[in-house]
């Protein structure tokens, strides 16, 4: 029978806020985010079945089963850090876990990360991809990337870029309807939806008092928007960045080009908590993000 084992990564934390009496002080001295720490205690809870903490407000103190349950934790991890390591002399590279939306890594980042690798070699990223819109806290990442409006309480928030909104269609698809010559005729076809990239700011522009498209298929990652243009199912909307290389294959079209949404509701930020920009590594990965994609 498999014995079920606690993380350690949530002992570690559980005994560095017991011991700080602090789940802040405990976050910086393992070098995550306070948010990061009490989801850790919150699955080592869950995990237990039993709370380790009493919280009151910002004040937390160890419960009745928390105290006894500290000198077993305690116990277990000395076990462990005490054990002779022979051939471990090197300390661990330093590391930074980036969350960043799907399509933004694969078109934007991904072709980029060379040079940050060349001008730190030593410093290891991990990336993990996220859900636009859903703006849910940072857990486990040092950094995110988010496609939305920029509104996110007690994170710090920079936007790394904007760029206009313009429509796009496939050269099949422009032919299987009669052409597009102006904004008006789109109501002869099919606009591809998606809540990252609504129609109705892109319909002001174009003096289109039209409601937002209700019947037709919604997409909700830029990856797969873009997909759809290009096999013919429909008209939708993108941004330079993302289809500049389809346009120069002659694989989409970019419609309309007098029409352009120059400010778009969402756009692409950089976010994470203060402290965490004091470890060098994160500082040095937030500086080149900013100055990387400002430059675009």
């Amino acid at each position: 029978m498999a014995i079920r084992l606690p993380p350690v990564h949530a002992l570690s934390a559980f005994e560095a806020a017991a011991r700080h009496n602090s789940f802040a002080v405990a976050a910086e001295e393992l070098c995550i985010t306070p948010s990061a720490l009490s989801h850790r205690i919150r699955l080592l809870e869950d995990f237990l079945g039993e709370r380790l903490f009493v919280r009151d407000g910002r004040t937390v103190t160890l419960s009745e089963f928390g105290r006894r349950y500290l000198d077993v934790v305690r116990s277990a991890l000395r076990t462990l850090s005490d054990f002779p390591l022979p051939h471990r002399s090197s300390p661990a590279q330093p590391r930074i876990k980036v969350t960043v939306p799907p399509t933004f890594a694969r078109c934007l980042l991904v072709p980029r990360l060379a040079e940050f690798a060349r001008l730190h070699p030593d410093i290891v990223v991990e990336l993990f991809l996220s859900v636009p819109l859903y703006d849910l806290g940072l857990g486990e990442s040092d950094v995110e990337v988010r496609f939305g409006a920029g509104r996110y309480s007690d994170i710090v928030t920079e936007k790394l870029f904007e760029e206009p909104t313009f429509a796009v269609a496939s050269p099949a698809y422009l032919q299987s309807i009669g052409g597009l010559k102006n904004p008006a005729d789109l109501s002869r076809a099919t606009l591809l939806r998606s809540a990252l990239e609504p129609w109705q700011p892109w319909f002001e522009v174009a003096g289109l008092d039209w409601p937002e498209p209700s019947a037709s298929l919604r997409l909700d990652d830029l990856g797969l928007l873009l997909e759809a243009v290009r096999h013919g199912l429909g008209v939708g909307l993108s941004r330079k960045h993302f289809v500049q290389d389809l346009i120069a294959r002659g694989e989409i079209v970019h419609l309309f080009p007098q029409v352009q949404l120059k400010s778009p509701p969402h756009a692409y930020y950089v976010v994470y908590e203060q402290a965490e920009r004091r470890r060098p590594e994160v500082g040095a990965f937030i500086d080149w993000m900013l100055d990387t994609f400002r430059r675009l």
